[in-house]
C-alpha cells in the first residue's frame, strides 16, 4: 500500500506508470493528461486539473492517493520536483535522436565547441598561478566526486607523477574529509567539479583550507567552490538536448589539466625532461622501443 500520509513521493513519473494498469478509467484520464503536460500541471488548480482531464475533482483526488500522495497538493509538489529536471529528460519528442550516420559528426562538433568556449575563459597567467601553487606543494591531493571529476582526479595523478609531483587522489567523500583534516600549510588540493556545488566536496575543501592547505579548483567560476579557492580554472558546462551522449564538460576538464601539467613541466624543464626520459626508458625496455609511443598505454 502506498504511504498516503506522505507529503510527496520520490520520483512520481515511474510511479504513475506503475499504477496505471490498476486505475479506474477516470483516474487513467488524469494520468494520461499529466504525462502529456508534465512541465505545466504542477501550476494548475484542482479545478483546472479536472477540467483538462475531463473528470471530476474527486477523480483527481483519488488519483493522487493512488500514486502515494496524501492529497492533490502533495501530488503537485511531487510533479514539480520531477519536472524540475527539464523537458529534455521527460519527453521523448523533445529529445532529438540523431541518425546513426550523423552521430559521429554531431559528437565531434560538440566536443570542439566545448573546447573552444572553455579555451577562451582562461589566461596563461591563471594556469601559471595554478602551476606555482601545485609545484610548491609538499603533497597534492586530487579531489573528484561523481563521473568526470572522479576520472580527472585519477588522471591528475597519472599526469603529475611523471613530473615528480607527490600526488594522490581521493573520490570517497568520507575519505576526503578524513585526509583534509590531516593537511598542513605546505599541502595543496586540486579539486575538479563541473558544478562546484557538491556539498561533500565543498565540506572537504573547506576543512583543507581551515588547516592551511592551498586550493586550486577546476570548476564553474560562479560556484561556491570557486569562492573559497586560491586559484580558479574556470569551466563552463555546455549541455544541449542530446541526452544520450556523455557530457562534453569532461573534455574541458581534461584540457585544463593538460595546461596545468604543461606549465608545471615548464617551471623546471631540465628536471622534467630527465624524469620523462627515465619513464620512456623503463617503458621501452618493457614494451619495445618506439620513440613516438606515448608515456603509457
Amino acid at each position: 500500500m502506498p504511504n498516503q500520509g506522505a507529503d510527496t513521493v520520490g520520483d512520481i513519473i515511474p510511479r504513475i506508470s506503475e499504477v496505471l494498469p490498476r486505475l479506474r478509467r477516470s483516474e487513467r484520464k488524469v494520468a494520461e493528461m499529466i504525462r502529456a503536460n508534465l512541465s505545466s500541471v504542477a501550476e494548475l488548480s484542482i479545478d483546472r486539473l479536472a477540467e483538462k482531464a475531463q473528470v471530476s475533482k474527486a477523480s483527481v483526488t483519488r488519483f493522487a492517493r493512488a500514486v502515494g500522495c496524501r492529497d492533490v497538493r502533495a501530488l503537485k509538489l511531487a510533479l514539480a520536483r520531477s519536472a524540475a529536471v527539464g523537458n529534455r529528460f521527460l519527453s521523448q519528442e523533445d529529445a532529438p535522436i540523431p541518425a546513426p550516420s550523423g552521430s559521429k559528426d554531431r559528437i565531434y562538433a560538440d566536443i570542439l565547441h566545448t573546447l573552444a568556449i572553455n579555451a577562451a575563459l582562461t589566461t596563461t597567467e591563471t594556469y601559471q598561478r595554478a602551476a606555482e601553487i601545485l609545484n610548491n606543494a609538499g603533497m597534492i591531493y586530487a579531489f573528484g566526486v561523481g563521473g568526470g571529476s572522479t576520472i580527472m582526479a585519477d588522471e591528475a595523478c597519472f599526469r603529475l607523477m611523471r613530473l615528480g609531483c607527490r600526488i594522490t587522489s581521493y573520490h570517497d567523500p568520507l575519505l576526503q574529509r578524513m585526509v583534509a583534516a590531516t593537511m598542513q600549510a605546505q599541502d595543496a588540493v586540486l579539486a575538479f567539479s563541473v558544478s562546484g556545488a557538491v556539498p561533500e566536496m565543498l565540506a572537504s575543501c573547506q576543512i583543507a583550507r581551515d588547516y592551511g592547505a592551498k586550493l586550486v579548483v577546476v570548476t564553474d567560476p560562479n560556484s561556491k567552490l570557486a569562492a573559497m579557492a586560491d586559484c580558479v580554472i574556470p569551466v563552463q558546462s555546455i549541455e544541449d538536448d542530446l541526452i544520450y551522449t556523455p557530457s562534453t564538460s569532461r573534455y574541458a576538464l581534461m584540457m585544463s589539466l593538460d595546461m596545468i601539467a604543461t606549465e608545471i613541466a615548464l617551471r623546471h624543464p631540465v628536471e622534467s625532461q630527465e624524469k620523462l626520459r627515465r619513464i620512456k626508458f623503463a617503458l621501452d625496455a618493457h614494451l619495445g622501443g618506439d620513440k613516438r609511443k606515448p608515456l603509457g598505454d
